[in-house]
């Protein structure tokens, strides 16, 4: 026998003056990592939950979410699961090249890859850690993301520090925030070779750069130790506890925490 949906009932219309209650505000640039599940059963699923996040930003809002696809990289480097060796240079052959307009999201929610597929969208260019973005800031957020700058000064992480952006998390934990990474490229971590396979004015190519390796151990602690110390504003919509905080703000605190928690050790 079918299982009863478990409530709240969510509609765009409720999502969004809850949006409001929680801090959102018209016109403002938000970064937003969210878990659908978190919500209650939504009516209209994930685009009810996008169209309440435009209604809440206004027209003079951009919505940013992390659109990334952390497959397209070395084979040699999968672990959830690992694949036989005898397949690498294969996979390195095929791997179909980073396309802004075509390649899925991956381990970010049902959120993000609506996002990425709204008219008027924009992708930034790298092909793991790309951002998409809804707005009147959208093509300036996403400018200029370098192949070897994951989530560091060149990519929309920084750009949104700079556009004086907040940061919702929306049901999901201080594990899915990007922005403290981009502490962690101030803080001098070691870097290493990371591959993909992208397209150039000659066609396919699987590239090889040199860039840190992200790494999101310890960010739980990190961000509860983060809204103890500074402004974090808590709210709920649906069944989803909201945080809602400066990413400037998150990026400082990050590089002073982590930069005292690890002892980074150059890569062999």
């Amino acid at each position: 026998m079918p299982k009863t949906p478990t409530g709240p009932l969510c509609t765009r219309e409720s999502i969004a003056t809850e949006l409001g209650r929680a801090g959102l505000r018209p016109g403002e640039t938000v970064l937003v990592h969210s878990s659908l599940s978190s919500l209650g059963w939504v009516c209209g699923g994930a685009e009810a939950v996008v169209l309440a996040l435009l209604d809440a930003l206004g027209d003079d809002g951009t919505l940013v979410v992390p659109t990334h696809s952390g497959d397209n990289s070395d084979p040699a480097r999968w672990q959830y699961p690992p694949v036989p060796e005898a397949w690498w240079d294969d996979i390195r052959a095929s791997m179909p090249p980073y396309d802004p307009r075509i390649t899925r999201t991956r381990g970010v929610g049902v959120i993000p890859e609506v996002v990425r597929n709204w008219p008027g969208a924009v992708r930034s260019a790298h092909p793991q850690t790309s951002f998409a973005a809804i707005g009147p800031r959208a093509a300036e957020v996403v400018a200029g993301h370098d192949l070897d700058c994951q989530l560091g000064e060149r990519s929309p992480l920084a750009r949104l520090e700079e556009l004086g952006a907040r940061v919702l998390l929306l049901g999901a934990g201080f594990g899915s925030c990007t922005a403290f990474h981009l502490a962690e490229y101030r803080i001098q971590a070691p870097e290493v070779d990371n591959s993909f396979a992208i397209t150039t004015p000659r066609g396919r190519r699987w590239t090889t750069v040199r860039d840190i390796s992200p790494d999101d151990d310890g960010f739980e602690e990190l961000g509860a130790a983060f809204s103890e110390a500074r402004p974090v504003r808590h709210g709920r919509v649906g069944a989803a506890v909201t945080r809602l905080f400066s990413l400037a703000d998150a990026v400082a605190y990050a590089e002073v925490w982590l930069a005292a928690r690890r002892r980074h050790v150059d890569p062999a």
